[in-house]
């Protein structure tokens, strides 16, 4: 059975504590302005996973109260920072695997100021974190310094890519420049500033090479989809709306994210690959068919790891594509258009979903100053530390 996204809706993201709303407001605006777009009454929602990692079991429930008291069975998902995606894929699965017709997929997070710890879930004792083997491999190859710790894991993979490959401060910096770019055309973003590459080398240092403009923020926001079978789009003429979810897969760590001692594979580059691989054996199609393209830049040098996993280039390539142009407006791919996480914001449960809604609004052709001329295939790549990658292909 086939699966569509027929609406979509977000919040602006906003900095922690810089708006009077609870987790379940930010839920009531995304939830209702996906509804809305699809043009459909929550009482025929049969099923809804929702996304969070920092607030307490059931707050799915209390966050959609807010939509309605219809009685339908309500999932609490945490996947870390692939949370929102994850969400997705449940709702995915439920319409394909014949259990429902229509699925509101939910994600939201209201976080706190300052820096993310070890992960999302990493618990006061880091002995027993669930990332704890993820932090020993970097702490053996780097050592463990005093800047936060997911910059510090992320900043010596750039490290590594940098010993390596020969990849540039200038080249990650131009993730940066590049995200923060296209986020001046996004009302939803959480930046809309733009900076030149040399502002972005000249930022506030957070973990070597590394700087303050190239790390998502923590934010506070939410966001939705709304999946529904072929049936249901014919049923209720919302074949305008309608967006196929033509492939997606999830891949969790495997023994190569940790053999290498690398932090280039405990962050993730092998798991991603994994899931795109899984994408494009499935789906018939391959990334030169995909036209725009929403990734994980929780720090820039993920946007190079991830241009590598995707096969946008062969390895160690990334930091050169990025700096030809290929990933912007005029280039091969746009990625990033709605400015990324670096620049749009990262509420963690409410990441993927919003990657969703960006791609929907893009092939729709409803994405105004940021819209991607021609865009047919979008693709979406959302990981989690610790670990889950979940790719996403999206076809008008």
């Amino acid at each position: 059975m086939k699966s569509y996204i027929v609406g979509v809706g977000m919040t602006k993201f906003e900095k922690p504590e810089s708006r009077d709303w609870q987790y379940w407001d930010m839920v009531k605006e995304a939830g209702s302005a996906a509804l809305a777009d699809a043009g459909i009454d929550y009482g025929r929602v049969e099923q809804v996973p929702v996304g969070y990692c920092f607030q307490a079991s059931t707050a799915g429930q209390r966050a959609v109260y807010e939509l309605g008291l219809s009685g339908v069975p309500v999932y609490n998902v945490n996947n870390n920072c692939a949370t929102g995606a994850t969400a997705l894929m449940m709702a995915r699965q439920f319409v394909e695997g014949g259990l429902n017709d229509c699925v509101l997929a939910l994600g939201f997070e209201k976080m706190k100021k300052g820096a993310l710890g070890g992960g999302a879930d990493a618990g006061s004792d880091f002995k027993t974190s669930p990332v704890a083997r993820h932090y020993g491999i970097m702490a053996a190859g780097h050592g463990f310094e005093m800047s936060p710790p997911t910059a510090q894991i992320f900043g010596n993979a750039a490290r590594e890519h940098m010993e390596r490959y020969g990849t540039t401060a200038a080249q990650l910096a131009a993730v940066g420049a590049k995200n923060h770019r296209h986020s001046a055309n996004n009302p939803n973003a959480q930046f809309q500033d733009v900076y030149s590459l040399d502002e972005i080398l000249a930022a506030k240092p957070i973990h070597d090479p590394l700087t303050k403009l190239q790390c998502s923020p923590t934010s506070d926001g939410a966001a939705a989809a709304l999946v529904v079978s072929e049936r249901f789009v014919v049923e209720h003429g919302l074949h305008d709306k309608a967006v196929e979810i033509v492939g997606q897969a999830m891949a969790t760590d495997t023994e190569a994210s940790f053999s290498s001692g690398s932090c280039i594979d405990v962050v993730g580059k092998p798991v991603s690959a994994a899931a795109a691989r899984r994408v494009w054996e499935g789906s018939g199609l391959g990334i030169e068919d995909v036209d725009v393209v929403e990734l994980h830049d929780c720090f820039s040098v993920n946007e190079l790891l991830t241009y590598e996993a995707l096969g946008m280039c062969g390895d160690g390539a990334s930091g050169r594509l990025v700096e030809s142009g290929a990933t912007t407006y005029g280039g091969r791919w746009v990625v990033n258009p709605s400015g990324g996480l670096i620049s749009k914001g990262h509420p963690l449960g409410a990441t993927g979903l919003a990657q969703a809604a960006e791609l929907v609004w893009q092939l729709r052709g409803e994405a105004g100053a940021r819209q991607v001329p021609g865009a047919r295939v979008g693709l979406a790549h959302n990981i989690g530390l610790g670990g889950a990658a979940v790719v996403t292909l999206l076809r008008r």
